[in-house]
């Protein structure tokens, strides 16, 4: 039986969406797969709010964010984390010897304004690093007033991870600013994981070509010079079915209305969270509450593995805590083409399950 995900990725994926997946091959390099790659960054670009340009990546959002950090870091980065995900970036710049500091605040709060201006203000950084969204803790940091005091340091180049948020969260990339903002297909986006995607800012081309050692596969300038020589092609074989499905979805995506598809996740999120209250207690700082996620903390002492066990022969599916909060907490992913009639159905099952 089929478990109906409400966990951070991968999510439901539409039956038609896995259709495309199931398109035959083209070559990689004919004029066909030009195409279908710039319909992609065409509309991706709406997604993203920005004319920038849009790279792909055969791999997960990890690949992009490796691929930024040590494309762009030509002084030191600094690594704001919130969780988990916060700290893979700062083990990322480690493992390339990129020099990098990292600045984690106690999970489940969020980055303040505050923070990274004393950092930045030490001159000591030219990358600065950001999650957006962390589905370890449910927080999404308020990137609108960190933009506020990035914007005042015109040398340091700003990587945003948004793979837990994009196209489920309204991040206008140009307006705030970003120059490396990073996605992947899995989650909010709704397809299958596989295929990373990112923003690449004329501010972050000019760093890039001062890195020398910015590796090869994930070498985001190689990248952005290869797609413009050869017209949107790639100088690895990319994952064409992907770009079947995404140049599909993204058409779904925008016959809903981006605001549309906001607004349904701010609902769904409000839903989950009035759930939370009332029968445990979120995890996060209620300031910062992810759109697309919501973390709870097991006030109750429920066995968290037992009732996604029981949830499993029902065919739903949440998450546990992540690392050092599992079982302290549990995780309900509202996200992609889920519906509030289908979070109401999961809320329902667990309520009937712990006797609520």
């Amino acid at each position: 039986m089929h478990k109906k995900l409400f966990i951070p990725g991968p999510v439901e994926v539409k039956s038609d969406v896995l259709q495309k997946m199931a398109t035959p091959m083209i070559g990689h390099r004919t004029k066909e797969a030009s195409e279908l790659q710039k319909r992609i960054t065409e509309k991706m670009r709406k997604v993203f709010h920005t004319n920038e340009e849009i790279l792909l990546s055969t791999s997960s959002g990890s690949g992009l964010m490796e691929g930024a950090i040590r494309s762009c870091t030509a002084k030191k980065a600094a690594v704001f984390s919130v969780g988990a995900f916060g700290n893979r970036w700062y083990e990322m710049a480690k493992a390339n010897n990129v020099p990098a500091d990292l600045y984690e605040v106690e999970w489940g709060n969020a980055n303040t304004p505050e923070l990274v201006d004393e950092v930045l203000s030490t001159g000591k950084y030219d990358l600065i690093t950001i999650t957006h969204n962390e589905t370890s803790t449910g927080i999404m940091n308020p990137v609108e007033e960190i933009a506020k005091v990035i914007k005042k340091y015109p040398e340091v180049v700003w990587c945003l991870d948004t793979v837990s948020s994009m196209g489920g969260a309204k991040v206008e990339v140009d307006k705030l600013g970003v120059d490396i903002c990073i996605t992947s297909t899995q989650k909010a986006i709704g397809l299958p994981p596989g295929l990373a995607i990112c923003t690449f800012s004329k501010k972050a081309i000019e760093r890039a070509e001062k890195v020398e050692n910015r590796g090869f596969y994930l070498d985001l300038l190689r990248l952005h010079k290869y797609i413009l020589k050869k017209d949107h092609q790639y100088p690895s074989t990319p994952s064409l079915s992907h770009m079947f499905a995404l140049d599909y979805q993204l058409d779904r995506i925008m016959e809903e209305g981006i605001e549309n598809r906001y607004q349904r996740h701010i609902e769904m999120a409000k839903y989950v969270r009035e759930w939370a209250k009332k029968h445990f207690e979120l995890f996060a700082d209620e300031r910062y509450l992810s759109n697309t996620l919501t973390t709870i903390k097991n006030t109750k002492g429920i066995s968290v593995a037992d009732l996604n066990k029981k949830l499993g022969e029902r065919g739903f599916a949440i998450s546990n805590g992540y690392g050092k909060l599992k079982e302290k907490t549990f995780r309900i992913a509202h996200m992609a083409d889920t519906t509030l009639e289908e979070v109401k159905e999961l809320l329902q099952n667990i309520d009937e399950i712990l006797g609520f």
